[in-house]
């Protein structure tokens, strides 16, 4: 294989690479998302600068099937998202996500530098209710539940419309961050990045809200529970096709200056 073949290729290996080039689409993607009040101490410490609070002292922890995913599979992941503020700016920053597929594993970390490992994320349907769970290393570490359909927001209740598909489609808008670490040959850092994306082309199918619950367990390479829960404040249950397109560079920390 000659050097215009190897530029081409769109990740390792080369005899079958982990992912094709994007950008990425997503069918009929379904999201349970539980909103809880956690420690702003832990928040604090969990947030990369120069990355600040937003002050709501508000946790996300999500729960994702992902049936049909245009290069990656099918597959279900879970993790937790904290708001927060770049320069100003309302984002959501990607703290710790647990996947069971390889191809997103592989895709996130290296292009987006999501926070990506192997666990045993579902979310299902037990009879009245909407349920996440998350399995790290033979350990339930996270139990999310939700009343089923409660509430549909994409309706008129009692006269009025609780949410419209637009406050859906701005919530999944909304700039989204992670931080972005690739150790070089040496083992010193090459990359140390916050890099930023925004979901494209999405179409919600429904939308629901409800009661919601959190249960987290302590453990050391799953540490969801470093960010307790001191407050429920709901549940968000929603379907969507989405583009996942490529992101940009929003801070270096080896190249300060070109932060934009």
């Amino acid at each position: 294989m000659n050097a215009q073949d190897i530029l081409q290729l769109p990740s390792m290996p080369m005899a079958s690479p982990s992912y094709p080039k994007g950008p990425y689409r997503f069918v009929d993607r379904e999201y349970l998302i539980i909103t809880y009040k956690s420690d702003p101490k832990a928040i604090r410490a969990a947030l990369p600068e120069p990355l600040e609070p937003d002050g709501s002292d508000t946790v996300l922890f999500e729960f994702i099937r992902m049936p049909d995913s245009a290069g990656f599979g099918d597959y279900t992941e879970s993790g937790i998202v904290i708001p927060a503020l770049y320069r100003g700016e309302p984002v959501n920053f990607t703290a710790q996500m647990y996947l069971d597929d390889e191809p997103p594993i592989a895709g996130g970390r290296e292009i987006w530098g999501f926070p990506k490992k192997h666990a045993l994320p579902k979310l299902g349907v037990a009879h009245d209710t909407l349920t996440g769970t998350l399995e790290y290393a033979g350990v339930q570490v996270a139990v999310g539940t939700m009343g089923y359909k409660h509430q549909h927001l994409l309706y008129d209740v009692g006269g009025k419309k609780a949410c419209s598909s637009g406050a859906i489609l701005h919530k999944m808008g909304k700039t989204q961050v992670n931080l972005k670490l690739i150790p070089h040959v040496d083992g010193q850092l090459a990359i140390a990045q916050l890099v930023a994306y925004n979901l494209t082309d999405i179409q919600v199918q429904g939308a629901w809200s409800g009661p919601a619950r959190l249960h987290l367990v302590p453990h050391v390479n799953a540490p969801v529970a470093d960010l307790p829960v001191r407050e429920m404040v709901g549940g968000l249950h929603f379907i969507a096709d989405l583009t996942l397109p490529y992101g940009r560079v929003l801070h270096d920390y080896l190249n300060p200056t070109l932060e934009r």
